[in-house]
């Protein structure tokens, strides 16, 4: 018989925290991936305007794209059968009004068939949340570090620090819970202080450089993996290191078809 692999939901994260069960978040920005993670038991996957800087080569994710958000987390939703699918929505694309996020994110979730959006901000945010939680879009919200705010937070710099910007991501923690966001990504956060923030709300909080205490993780899977060994940060742990792999089995290939060694006979038709 074989097992059923339900969906992961909006009720079950929460379900998740209240059980003290850790959610496992990867970045993900193709299909193939996509089937692999989810096989592998990934809670959700989530397709980060981080595809900007990873796959197009671009210096920050300010100039992704809707039209590119789109087409990635169309193509990964295709490789989900389990995990949820959250589109990253990107820069002034939410911002601008109620009115054009709803817009925005309506055909986000129209087009690709995605689980849910995130939104980066805190309490300006949060009338925009609660107006697509009341039109039925899930919302995850993300503080700390936002990188679409780079320029203005003077770098990718460790956010909470004070005890004034501390005490502003708490209540930017609780505007979100209260506008009806699900669950809330903490960027480079101090460890106790993330560790407040997820024992004061009711919704999972998820960690990326915020310390051991969130209820759930996200790393960018190209950084997990070794694929980009050109990024170093604090809290990126290598669980393997596939860039050189890649250079080793790319050599050999280059090696065998200058030299004729491949193809061989076993790799060719006779008739």
């Amino acid at each position: 018989m074989v097992e059923e692999r339900k969906p992961v939901t909006v009720y079950d994260l929460v379900q998740m925290k209240q059980r003290g069960e850790r959610i496992v978040v990867l970045t993900c920005y193709d299909a193939l991936f996509a089937r692999l993670l989810d096989a592998s038991g990934v809670d959700i996957l989530l397709v980060g305007d981080s595809v900007n800087q990873v796959l197009a080569g671009a210096e920050t994710t300010l100039s992704a794209t809707l039209d590119q958000m789109i087409y990635h987390t169309k193509i990964v939703r295709r490789g989900a059968e389990r995990a949820m699918v959250v589109c990253d929505m990107p820069f002034l694309t939410y911002q601008v009004s109620p009115a054009e996020a709803i817009k925005n994110c309506g055909r986000v979730m129209a087009e690709t068939g995605c689980h849910s959006v995130k939104l980066e901000g805190g309490r300006p945010l949060a009338a925009t949340v609660r107006a697509l939680v009341d039109v039925g879009i899930p919302v995850m919200g993300h503080l700390g570090l936002t990188p679409q705010s780079v320029h203005a937070l003077g770098g990718y710099r460790v956010q909470g620090r004070d005890e004034k910007t501390a005490e502003r991501l708490k209540d930017d923690a609780k505007a979100l819970e209260d506008a009806g966001a699900f669950a809330i990504v903490l960027e480079l956060v101090p460890a106790p202080l993330a560790s407040q923030i997820t024992k004061a709300l009711t919704i999972p909080t998820i960690g990326i450089g915020a310390g051991p205490a969130c209820d759930g993780q996200v790393l960018v899977l190209h950084d997990m993996l070794g694929l980009n060994d050109r990024f170093g940060a604090k809290f990126v742990k290598r669980y393997a290191a596939l860039a050189e792999e890649v250079r080793e089995a790319v050599q050999l290939y280059a090696a065998e078809v200058r030299e004729g060694r491949y193809p061989g006979p076993e790799h060719s038709f006779p008739k």
